[in-house]
């Protein structure tokens, strides 16, 4: 694969715990708003332009976008944004109490997404690419990075950890305890050659930011008559993991209503599918099992009957998509259903219980992760998983390295 390196904004050393912030998608209009209260520096003014503004503003709005613009204008021009003196790369780990992921900050290529080298396994919502695409194309820049992973490689972690041994650029403890630690690489060529080794990436978190990033270099190829390919637009932000350093947490859902069925008629008919134990822990403890709360009760619904031959219907979203969403709840797109909501692993079971006790959604699951093995095999015979099927932690941080074009 090829990489290159980048000659970036990025924070002065000074307020790079005050700039960072958590991704666009993790959290809502509020949450991020109230992260940001009292934080003129945070980086979500930028991703998420809207909480500057009143709450009636809609966030897919001119006005948004015009805001993020002007936003990360007034980062540079009060130096708290400044360029990278030269074309480097960046080492990047992350702790999250015992866990430890390191992973290469670098520019990937579009014409490499285009052609499948690096491989996803989402479809993407149109809303929120649209929304990226937007954002990507006023700011003439990637504001948050592309989280990709690989094969391990022991060429790769050898460099890594000597990279390791030297002062880093930034090291810091964000306000959810999670600490970041970067380092300036300007020696680039050894992990630029070392990457040549690997066969292909994969998108572990960010579809929706790589697919707006190959549709912002789409359109500016094909309205520059000068084009060379030599561009800035031609590569996007990515930061670069190995594969067996991630952990990946469930994704949960949640559903408004019953579709028109009783409880009863809608317990009944799962038993149809699969063996219903009532009381049972809300955390399923290995794969085929789902728990589901209905009624202020955890249910297990075990799926050990099923025979599932192919890499995605093996999957627990998937069964749970394909025997209970779909045919009796009566969802057949989670993309764009207003019916079904989605809760990242992180925050645990208490949304689900608390959303469906106070009755504004009707009933919750709780699913096993799904394992990297498998998101690198689903994505390897180019099949495609249900949408909001993983959950990475720890999320990269926003506004530590912004490429801009």
């Amino acid at each position: 694969m090829r990489i290159k390196s980048i000659q970036p904004l990025r924070p002065n050393q000074s307020v790079v715990n005050k700039i960072a912030s958590l991704p666009y998608d993790v959290v809502t209009r509020q949450e991020a708003k109230n992260l940001a209260e009292s934080n003129p520096l945070s980086f979500l003014r930028v991703i998420r332009a809207e909480i500057d503004l009143p709450d009636t503003v809609d966030p897919y709005s001119d006005e948004v976008y015009a805001q993020a613009v002007n936003n990360l204008k007034w980062l540079q021009s009060e130096g708290h944004l400044i360029r990278e003196e030269e074309p480097c790369l960046y080492l990047y780990e992350q702790q999250m109490n015992d866990h430890i992921q390191r992973g290469l900050v670098a520019l990937c290529h579009i014409d490499d997404y285009e052609k499948n080298l690096i491989k996803k396994h989402e479809k993407t919502r149109p809303v929120k690419e649209n929304d990226r695409t937007r954002l990507n194309n006023d700011l003439n820049a990637n504001p948050g990075p592309v989280f990709l992973t690989y094969k391990d490689n022991s060429s790769i972690d050898e460099l890594a950890d000597k990279i390791s041994q030297q002062e880093p650029l930034f090291n810091f403890v964000a306000e959810d305890g999670i600490k970041h630690t970067v380092w300036k690489i300007s020696d680039t060529n050894p992990l630029v050659d070392a990457y040549k080794n690997i066969a292909c990436f994969y998108v572990a978190d960010g579809h929706h930011r790589s697919a707006s990033a190959a549709r912002v270099a789409k359109e500016r190829r094909d309205n520059n008559s000068a084009h060379t390919g030599d561009e800035n637009y031609n590569w996007f932000l990515c930061v670069l993991f190995p594969a067996s350093q991630l952990k990946i947490l469930p994704y949960n859902r949640i559903v408004r209503d019953l579709n028109g069925l009783s409880s009863e008629e809608f317990l009944n008919k799962i038993k149809n599918s699969c063996t219903v134990t009532v009381n049972v822990d809300p955390t399923p403890s290995s794969p085929n099992r789902i728990c589901m709360y209905l009624n202020n009760i955890w249910y297990g619904l075990d799926f050990n009957n099923i025979d599932n031959c192919d890499p995605v219907s093996v999957l627990d979203v998937s069964k749970l998509q394909d025997h209970i969403l779909t045919p009796l709840l009566g969802i057949e797109d989670i993309r764009t259903s207003q019916r079904i909501e989605f809760v990242g692993g992180i925050r645990g079971i208490d949304p689900i219980v608390n959303e469906v006790d106070s009755e504004s959604f009707a009933v919750g699951f709780s699913l096993f992760p799904v394992s990297i093995e498998q998101l690198i095999a689903i994505s390897d015979a180019d099949r495609i998983m249900p949408p909001k099927s993983t959950w990475f932690e720890p999320k990269l941080r926003s506004g530590l390295i912004v490429h801009t074009f």
